[in-house]
């Protein structure tokens, strides 16, 4: 276990310049990973997808919310109600009030409590197998295992091409992703078993 959390917060803060140097030369990299999550059937039927308030260097799904938003789907973000708490998610407009929620991120100040079908997700890394490396709170490995055990849900990673890693250290508790999405395309993951 020591052996795992090791390699973990290697791999962040590796992750972190990673994600920083994508960063600063990612001109345009939101509208184009915006315009292949579009253009893929993953969105086809799902009527409450939840984004995120972009922050550091995190890829901004901003173009994609407001995209979204103008085709009609209802849209929320994630709220950190507390330390070993699954997210709970607050209902989002472009007009929406914002105001600062837990480390720094912005959430809806009021608006209805909603349960997303689909979860547009940061990450710090990711592989072609679906797993993400996240900030280490586990607030997103909670949340998904919580919503896929009462609904199907679907979660994509929203990230940077290279974000891209061989492999993610994972523990039972991980949540893999069901696609990536980058600026380069989509990755849809298929899991043994999977139909």
């Amino acid at each position: 276990m020591i052996d795992l959390i090791s390699s973990k917060s290697a791999l962040r803060k590796e992750s972190f310049a990673r994600r920083g140097a994508a960063h600063a030369k990612g001109a345009g990299a939101a509208e184009a990973a915006r315009d292949h999550l579009l253009a893929s059937r993953l969105l086809t039927g799902q009527t409450i997808i939840s984004g995120y308030a972009a922050m550091r260097s995190e890829l901004d799904p901003a173009p994609l919310m407001h995209a979204l938003h103008g085709a009609g789907h209802t849209l929320c973000l994630p709220v950190v109600i507390g330390a070993g708490q699954p997210l709970k998610f607050r209902e989002w407009t472009p007009t929406s009030e914002m105001e600062d929620g837990a480390f720094g991120a912005k959430v809806p100040a009021s608006g209805a409590w909603l349960t997303p079908d689909l979860l547009v997700v940061p990450l710090l890394a990711f592989d072609a197998a679906g797993w993400r490396l996240g900030y280490g709170g586990g607030f997103y490995d909670r949340t998904l295992e919580g919503l896929r055990g009462q609904k199907p849900t679907t979660a994509i990673g929203f990230a940077y091409a290279a974000q891209q890693v061989d492999s993610v250290p994972t523990e039972p508790t991980d949540q893999p992703l069901d696609a990536i999405v980058t600026e380069q395309g989509v990755q849809k993951i298929q899991r043994r078993g999977a139909a």
